[in-house]
């Protein structure tokens, strides 16, 4: 899909199209990150920070459930 960057005041804006904005689950005021891969650059709609500290928390979940399930009760 090639898209255009216009400018928009002082920056420069890119204009999603509708159909991409529903397949992404987004809309207007959203918070969407750019992150650099192998390949170019990836925007979506998810933090990778955040799925990063999400593995972690799983990964330590897992190891100690036994506490963790002790302590819930």
């Amino acid at each position: 899909m090639r898209l255009k960057l216009s400018k928009i005041g002082n920056s420069v804006g890119l204009v999603l199209p509708k159909e991409a904005r529903d397949r992404m689950k987004i809309g207007s005021g959203d918070v969407v990150y750019l992150t650099e891969t192998p390949d170019g650059y990836r925007l979506t709609p998810y933090d990778p920070d955040f799925a990063a500290q999400m593995d972690a928390a799983r990964k330590i979940m897992k190891k100690r459930r036994t506490t963790l399930r002790e302590l819930a009760k």
